[in-house]
Parts: structure tokens; sequence; C-alpha cells
């Protein structure tokens, strides 16, 4: 619990100034990419699964950067890297002395890249927008506090399996402390924001909190099937880096599709 107290004040300082210098949100946004794929390809190593990371990685870095610095990439051209990096996957397979899962090599490094550098990539979008250093404030705080409040309270009344199957530690009785908790934290936080009225706040406030909860649901089902209890070491008792920001994977890009599409 220690570790796990001071770690997690680490983290705080470190999404506060990220949040609140530009920059550093880059920095630290396309850091976390690199690190938890890195780590996603290394669990999916241990199913015998020949990975293509070095290819993956730079796609994957690249990502971030590319939408830091606002590079305007026409549909054409989006449309051509994506079947420039289809080809060149390919291309490196057939390169390969021996055939070995050619299909799970290819779509998992496709996979990896979109589902942690795309979507957390959202992140730096989120900042990009007007109020975008409160905004990101509200999407952290509303998600992360549902990872703590999941936490403590299973810790203290879980009794009840949630999905046994994919994580049993988790709990019905966690999952519900997780998603007030994360109601109360960002009503609280909601009186900062004006460009949004409260009904639109609420209702964003549900809709996050139930997302961060599947986004850390479904890294439980991946590091399940890959036999790994967490995704790396590198924060001790609390995982990896993919551990830390599977909940806001999701989140990132729900909350940017509704501030930017759907009002």
């Amino acid at each position: 619990m220690l570790k796990r107290l001071i770690f997690s004040l680490i983290l705080a300082v470190v999404a506060f100034i990220g949040i609140t210098s530009y920059p550093f949100c880059g920095i630290f946004v396309s850091l976390f990419i690199f690190i938890a794929l890195y780590e996603f390809f290394y669990m999916v190593e241990k199913k015998k699964v020949r990975m293509f990371k070095p290819v993956g990685l730079t796609i994957g870095i690249l990502i971030p950067i590319t939408i830091y610095f606002g590079f305007s990439i026409k549909e054409g051209w989006q449309f051509l890297f994506v079947i420039l990096g289809l080809f060149l996957l390919f291309l490196l397979e057939l390169t390969k002395k021996r055939a070995h899962q050619p299909i799970l090599s290819i779509s998992a490094t496709i996979f990896g890249v979109l589902y942690i550098s795309w979507c957390f990539s959202f992140i730096i979008r989120i900042r990009q927008l007007p109020e975008g250093a409160l905004l990101c404030g509200f999407l952290v705080l509303v998600t992360k506090s549902s990872d703590v409040g999941a936490y403590l309270w299973g810790k203290k009344f879980g009794k009840t399996s949630l999905i046994k199957k994919i994580s049993p530690k988790k709990t019905l009785e966690g999952t519900a402390g997780g998603f007030f908790t994360s109601l109360g934290v960002g009503l609280v936080y909601s009186l900062f924001i004006e460009s949004i009225s409260f009904w639109e706040k609420f209702f964003l406030i549900i809709i996050l909190a139930i997302v961060s909860q599947l986004g850390d649901l479904f890294e439980s089902l991946i590091k399940r099937d890959c036999q790994v209890k967490d995704s790396g070491k590198m924060f001790l008792s609390m995982g990896g880096a993919l551990d830390v920001i599977d909940s806001l994977i999701f989140a990132a890009p729900t909350f940017y599709v509704y501030i930017t599409m759907m009002r």
C-alpha cells in the first residue's frame, strides 16, 4: 500500500505537469505510448508470436509526435500511409527465413499500434482544444478516480467476483465504489468547466466512469490471454505503463469524440 501510494503521488505530479504544460503533455504521452507499446509486444511474444517491434514502435511513436506538431494529413495521404504500412509488414514477413504465424504477427502489430498509440494520442488532441488543460484534467481525474475508488472499495468491501475468468480480484463492490468515486470527484471538478452544461458534464462523467472500467477489464483480458500478472514492472506494485494508462485508452477517444462531434 505504501509503495502504491508513493507511486500514485509521483504519477499525480507527472499528470499535473503534463496537463498544465503542453510541451510536457506531448513528451509524457509519447513516452507512455512507447513504453506501453513495448510492454504489449513483450506480452504477446510470450504467446510465441513473433512481433514486428521496430516497425510497430516507430509507427507508434510517430502518431503522437505528428499530432503534437499539428501535421495535417489529408484523407488520401492517410490511406496511402496505411497501405504502405501494410505493404512494409508483409515485405518484412517475406524476408523471414521461416514463416511463422504471419497473420497473427501482422495483425497483433497493427492492433497494438491502434489500441495503444492511436487511442492514447487523443490526450494530445484534447489538450489542443480550447480549455484543453481543464478538459484534460477533467478526463484524467474522472478516469483515475474510478481506478482508485475501485481498488480501495474492492479491498475493503469486495466479496462478489465481477468476471472471475478475466480478473478474479475485481469485484462488483469495487466496481460500484469506483463508479461513485468517479462521479463524486467529477462533479466537484466540473464546477471549474463553464463551457459545458451541468447535465452534459453529468452524462460525460457517467460515460467515462463506465468506459474507464471497461478499458481496465480489456487490458486484464489481454494479460490473462498472455498469462502475465502485470504488463511490466516499471511502477513495481502498480505494474507497467500499460497498467497505468489502461483506463484512459478508451476513455480519451470517447471524450474527444463527444466534445468535438456530438455537442
